[in-house]
This record gives C-alpha cells, structure tokens and sequence, in this order.
C-alpha cells in the first residue's frame, strides 16, 4: 500500500457529513473554508455527502463526451456546472459518495502526485474493506475494478490549500453516467460498489470506511465535526451559469 502523506506531527480531519446538497452551494462552502484553512483560521475538513444530479465539467472538459443539451439534463433534473477542478466531464448523484477534503499541505507533503495518490488509496482501502480489489490504471486517474471505474478523483491545489476530491460509486443502478462519457474515457465502462457485491451497503457505514481511509492515507487525525450550513450563492451560480455556455 502507498505510504501515507507525513507532517510533523497528526493534524486533526474535521469530518463534516453534509447529507444530500446541490453542487453550487457546497462549492461555495469549499471556497469559504479553502480561505480559513489557508489563512490558518479553521482546521483542515473532510466533507462527505451525496450531490443531487449533476453534470460537472474540468477544465479539460470536451463536448464531445457530453451526451445530452443542457435542456435535455434540465428535463432529468440533472444540472451542468463548469467547475475549476482538473479533468474532464462527470457526474455526481444519489447513491454516490463524494469526497472533499479542504487539506493545508505541510512541509513534506508538498507533492501532488502523492496527495492524488492518497485519494485513490482511501478508495482502493475501502473497496478492499468490502473484499472489492480495485486498482490503478497507469496512466488513468481514479480507481478501477477491472476495465470499469469505481472511483473518480478530481482536484484543484491554490497555495498548496487543497480542493475538489474524490467520488466513490455505491448504488447499483447510477443512470445519470449515461448523458456522458465519464472522464472522456470511451473504451471502458463504470461500475459501482454495489453492482460488484450483488447489494449496496449502507451509505452511512461506507461513509465512516471512507473516513477512516482518508484521514490515514493522509497523515491526519480523524474528528467528527457539525456539519457547516451551506452559504448563499447567487453571484458564484450566475457565475457557474456564464461558464458553462462555452461548452454548448
């Protein structure tokens, strides 16, 4: 296994579950909390929740490899949101797990490679806590059982303040990975822990596993936490809106 990133001593992981949230407000609450652990006002978080149906685009992000008009998401109550995080197209839905730790990377740590690694091995642990063997693909991003992805990561690193994160497939069924090429990859499919096992397990103690796996592979100690209320957001939504139009 990947050894965990190494400060001078544990750092406490806030744990905060956000329960089932739309994608613009908790990515203005990553923002909000991105500038308090950066200027060493609050210490550095792990949210865990589930999004409600949505499209994200990287910024490597293709329409080639977005399957549907925004109206035709619209019609599915699915949203489309451009979002500065690396990589390509995805999506966030019900029955799936999303990761964002908001890490200040320390002396030592101060390697991107390693912190993306950290992220898939939190995934790989928690799939193999299952009796689930998942892998990396050189060359690809993310977790994988086989030809099929079971975990996506996604991040943006500022002033070595960390953002975006990971997502870990639960349910059995996602449809919403039909309207898109996941990650601009054609030649392999997705999966999730609960077509793999033959039932999905409890969302709460998949979430606790993921916990546990990420604040070791990250050289933290973990801390539940209340969960932050989601802030306002209209200016960073009218924002998100102007952004997408380049892709459509």
């Amino acid at each position: 296994m990947t050894e965990p990133l190494k400060s001078a001593c544990a750092r406490p992981l806030l744990l905060e579950r956000m329960g089932r949230v739309p994608y613009g407000p908790m990515l203005a609450l990553q923002e909000q909390r991105h500038a308090e652990v950066q200027a060493g006002t609050h210490a550095d978080t792990l949210f865990l929740l589930e999004h409600q149906p949505v499209v994200t685009l990287g910024k490597n992000a293709s329409t080639e490899h977005l399957l549907a008009s925004r109206a035709e998401l619209a019609a599915q109550g699915v949203e489309l949101f451009a979002t500065g995080r690396g990589g390509d197209v995805t999506y966030h839905g019900p029955g799936q797990v999303v990761g964002y730790p908001i890490v200040g990377l320390q002396e030592g740590e101060r390697d991107i490679q390693r912190y993306v690694t950290a992220l898939e091995e939190t995934m790989i642990r928690t799939a193999h806590s299952y009796g689930i063997t998942a892998a990396r693909v050189p060359g690809l991003r993310g977790i994988w059982v086989n030809n099929n992805k079971i975990g996506a990561v996604g991040v943006r690193i500022a002033n070595w303040t960390t953002l975006h994160g990971f997502a870990f497939n639960i349910a059995r069924d996602l449809p919403g990975f039909k309207l898109i090429v996941p990650c601009g990859i054609h030649d392999r499919g997705v999966t999730s822990l609960g077509h793999e096992l033959g039932y999905e397990p409890p969302l709460d103690e998949v979430m606790s596993r993921l916990a546990e796996h990420a604040a070791a592979a990250l050289g933290r100690k973990l801390t539940v936490a209340q969960a932050t209320p989601l802030p306002l957001w209209t200016a960073l939504a009218e924002a998100g809106a102007t952004d997408v139009r380049k892709f459509l």
